[in-house]
């Protein structure tokens, strides 16, 4: 379905687009990826709209069936942004330390303070960070855009599934020219 609108309080949300993604095994690489989300990243800088980038420094520290590593810290150097994002001094970053940005982290009242009304998301990975932000972000009232040329998964079937089963009931789904083109009206 295309995109509607994009609100005038619309924040470009990038999710974990860093440098312990770059040499994971996704589905399109992530600097590709980073490449593309820095010409939405320009598109929003240049109508003032806030680019909100978020860094994942370490886990949550729950227990899980899959085993993976509960609370842990990434070194710095994994945390690093990607040069290919462009980021720019007037960027919002945050932290966290679980899949979604919007948990355990201050960016819920950031949003809050600032009137934003909708989130465009992109980044890494579809059906961990960018899902939960998603859902997340629906829950509490925002209106929700997936760039789906800007997000990538390492698992093909979920990346499928959260694009073609879950985005449609919590989200609008576009290419980045799409939002650009939204941007415009």
């Amino acid at each position: 379905m295309p995109i509607t609108a994009i609100d005038d309080t619309a924040a470009l949300v990038i999710l974990d687009l860093q440098a312990a993604a770059a040499a994971a095994p996704t589905i399109e690489p992530v600097p590709a990826v980073a490449a593309r989300v820095a010409e939405l990243a320009d598109a929003f800088r240049a109508q003032s709209r806030p680019v909100i980038i978020v860094r994942v420094t370490g886990t949550a520290p729950g227990r899980t069936d899959a085993g993976d590593p509960a609370g842990i810290t990434l070194p710095e150097e994994y945390t690093q942004l990607l040069p290919e994002l462009r980021a720019d001094e007037s960027d919002h970053t945050i932290t966290k330390s679980s899949w979604g940005a919007l948990g355990r982290t201050s960016l819920l009242d950031d949003l809050e303070t600032r009137g934003i009304t909708q989130l465009v998301l992109t980044g890494v990975s579809t059906s961990q960070a960018v899902e939960s932000t998603a859902r997340a972000a629906y829950d509490h009232g925002l209106h929700v855009t997936i760039a789906a040329d800007g997000i990538t998964d390492p698992d093909q079937a979920a990346h499928d599934h959260a694009l073609t089963h879950t985005f449609p009931r919590i989200a609008e789904t576009g290419t980045i020219a799409d939002i650009i083109t939204a941007l415009g009206a």
